[in-house]
C-alpha cells in the first residue's frame, strides 16, 4: 500500500512538472512572437509615434486645430503610409527629451521622432534608424548681445538647456565656467530667455531656426559647434522595424517626398 501511494504521488509530481515544462515553454513563444514590434504594429493597424509638442518647424501643437504639426510630423505620416499602408494610421503622442526613452521602453510608444540625436550612449539604450536630418549645436540670444559665441560664455553667464538633451551635456563641455539652466522643454527654456532668465538659450540650430521665426529680435550666433544627426529610435532589439523604417526613408528620398516635406519646414535664415 505505501509502495502505491509513493508511485501515486510520484506520477502526480511528474505530471506537474510536464505541464509547468509546457507552459513555460507556451510563455516562451508568445513573448519571443511579441518581441517583434512591426508584425505588433501590423496587427495593431497603426503606429504610435512620441513626437515633440513644442518644437517649431518639426513639432507644435497648434493652439487652433489641436493638430501637431511639422517636419517630423510629416517624416512620420510618411513611415505610416509606407508601414501600415496609410499616413491615417498613425497615433502621436508627446514626449520631451526626459521622457521619450522611458515611454519608449515602457511599451508606451513605438519609435520615437523627435529631434532625436544618434549618440554612443543613446545607442546603448535605443536602436536607431539611419540618420534623417543633420543638424548641429548653436547658440540663442536676443538681438544685440555681448555674446556671439562660445568664446564670451565665461563665469557669471547663464545658458539656457533641456533636460535630458545632449545640448546640455555639451555646453557643459564647451563652455565649463558658465552655468547651465536645465528646464523641461523648449517652451519653458525660450520663456525664460526672454524674461531676462538667461543670457543665451542652446540646442541644435534646426529648432533655434524656429524660435527665431517665432521672434524676430532673437538670432543664433557662433554658428554650430557640434554634429547632431537625427535618428529615428525604437525599443532595442527590434530589427526588423529598424529595416522598415529605414527602407521608408530611402522610398522618400528616392521619389522627392523627403526634399518636400524639408523645403516645407526648414529655415535657414
Amino acid at each position: 500500500m505505501f509502495k502505491s501511494k509513493t508511485t501515486k504521488i510520484a506520477g502526480v509530481l511528474l505530471l506537474s512538472a510536464s505541464m509547468l515544462l509546457s507552459a513555460c515553454g507556451k510563455d516562451k513563444e508568445t513573448s519571443g512572437s511579441a518581441k517583434n514590434a512591426l508584425e505588433q504594429i501590423k496587427a495593431n493597424g497603426k503606429i504610435v509615434i512620441g513626437v515633440k509638442y513644442d518644437t517649431r518647424l518639426f513639432g507644435l501643437k497648434n493652439p487652433s486645430s489641436g493638430e501637431v504639426e511639422g517636419f517630423d510630423i510629416d517624416i512620420s505620416k510618411e513611415l505610416a503610409k509606407d508601414i501600415v499602408g496609410d499616413e491615417k494610421k498613425v497615433e502621436f503622442k508627446e514626449v520631451t527629451s526626459k521622457t521619450r526613452i522611458p515611454m519608449l521602453n515602457n511599451g508606451d510608444i513605438d519609435a520615437i521622432v523627435a529631434t532625436m540625436t544618434i549618440s554612443e550612449e543613446r545607442k546603448k539604450e535605443v536602436d536607431f534608424s539611419d540618420v534623417y536630418f543633420d543638424a548641429g549645436q548653436s547658440l540663442l540670444v536676443k538681438k544685440g548681445s555681448s555674446i556671439k559665441g562660445l568664446e564670451d560664455l565665461k563665469k557669471g553667464t547663464k545658458v539656457l538647456a533641456v533636460k535630458g538633451s545632449t545640448s546640455a551635456i555639451n555646453i557643459r563641455e564647451k563652455a565649463p565656467e558658465t552655468t547651465v539652466l536645465e528646464f523641461e522643454n523648449y517652451t519653458e527654456a525660450f520663456t525664460a530667455l526672454k524674461s531676462g532668465q538667461g543670457d543665451a538659450l542652446t540646442t541644435d540650430d534646426s529648432i533655434l531656426y524656429g524660435m527665431v521665426d517665432q521672434d524676430a529680435n532673437y538670432e543664433l550666433v557662433g554658428g554650430t559647434f557640434t554634429e547632431e544627426p537625427y535618428g529615428i529610435a525604437v525599443k532595442k532589439g527590434n530589427k526588423e522595424l529598424v529595416d522598415a523604417i529605414n527602407s521608408a526613408l530611402k522610398k522618400m528620398k528616392d521619389n522627392g517626398k523627403y526634399d518636400e516635406i524639408h523645403k516645407k519646414w526648414i529655415k535657414s535664415n
